[in-house]
């Protein structure tokens, strides 16, 4: 056995990546997507949440020609091929920006601020951007 190896059975992380920014103008959201489905490769246990502006990323019928960008969001639906199906887009942030769930691209679970606080919890790992 290698040093960096553990005795015993395999442990997995639950990991948990919180996107907050909307999905152009910074690298964030494109790189956290990147680092989710890197981390899902890994058989890692992966969730998703998307709250303030990052709702945006999810956002249905993105058009980012005229701001030079390529349109990322399409890529969000290979989650479910990387077994990722915990996802979960805050309530209020959906609401205050307009948007429900139909207006998303991938289906998520809807969940309120003080639900979401206890799934963060339950978490190894929080990786926010």
């Amino acid at each position: 056995m290698e040093p960096w190896e553990e005795d015993g059975p395999e442990t997995v992380k639950r990991f948990m990546y919180v996107n907050r920014k909307a999905p152009y103008g910074t690298i964030y959201a494109l790189e956290n997507l990147e680092v989710v489905l890197i981390a899902a490769a890994f058989d890692q246990d992966v969730s998703v949440v998307f709250l303030d502006d990052g709702v945006y990323q999810l956002k249905k019928n993105q058009h980012t020609a005229a701001i030079g960008m390529k349109n990322f969001s399409n890529t969000y639906r290979a989650l479910d091929d990387y077994d990722v199906e915990k996802i979960y887009v805050e309530q209020e942030s959906l609401q205050s920006r307009g948007l429900s769930a139909e207006d998303l691209i991938i289906p998520v679970e809807v969940v309120a601020a003080d639900d979401l606080r206890e799934i963060m919890a339950q978490q190894d790992v929080v990786i926010s951007s």
